[in-house]
């Protein structure tokens, strides 16, 4: 496994190696000890599974409370995959990165506790899978606006972005609770 920094250095980018011949191919998707040895301490605690259709947007979430660190793999179609850094004391504070994830190029995204995350899906559909660092806790769960103009993601061009009404009502980074 190949761990990279990103624009914001605590998002790692993961490229499996992956070991394909004409049956197929085989990858680990996590190991333990590769991801302790590349600084990702954290235990994982629950995997989620999101089926979405060309254009749909979830996003940008994040737990206040029992906050979650993310590890993010397609395994059908490819995603716009977004971090945003919601830590007032970070030196990124504010910013954001993306990264397209696909099944095809197996490309995995690590985003720890304390950033906001979201996706826009660019293929017909896209099943995402994501391990989380702690459990669902919708009493604690927020939504940055996913198109707040202080964070101004460059989202790529296609459809409309369709939204849940809880996405829709996200707020703007100002009125947001933050990490410290």
């Amino acid at each position: 496994m190949n761990f990279t920094p990103s624009e914001l250095p605590d998002v790692l980018i993961i490229q499996p190696r992956v070991f394909e011949d004409e049956r197929g191919f085989f990858l680990e998707s996590y190991q333990k000890q590769r991801f302790t040895a590349a600084g990702i301490l954290f235990d994982f605690v629950q995997d989620n599974h999101s089926l979405s259709r060309r254009g749909v947007l979830r996003g940008l979430h994040y737990q206040i409370q029992q906050a979650q660190g993310k590890l993010v793999r397609v395994i059908a179609g490819e995603i716009f995959d977004v971090a945003v850094d919601i830590r007032r004391n970070s030196p990124t504070f504010g910013k954001w990165m993306a990264l397209n994830l696909s099944a095809e190029n197996k490309t995995m995204l690590w985003i720890p506790p304390g950033f906001a995350h979201g996706f826009y899906v660019l293929s017909e559909q896209a099943e995402v899978l994501y391990k989380a660092t702690d459990y669902y806790a919708p009493q604690s769960e927020r939504t940055l606006l996913w198109n707040d103009p202080t964070i101004n993601i460059r989202w790529p061009n296609g459809p409309q972005p369709l939204v849940s009404p809880k996405d829709a009502a996200g707020v703007s980074l100002a009125q947001a609770e933050l990490f410290d």
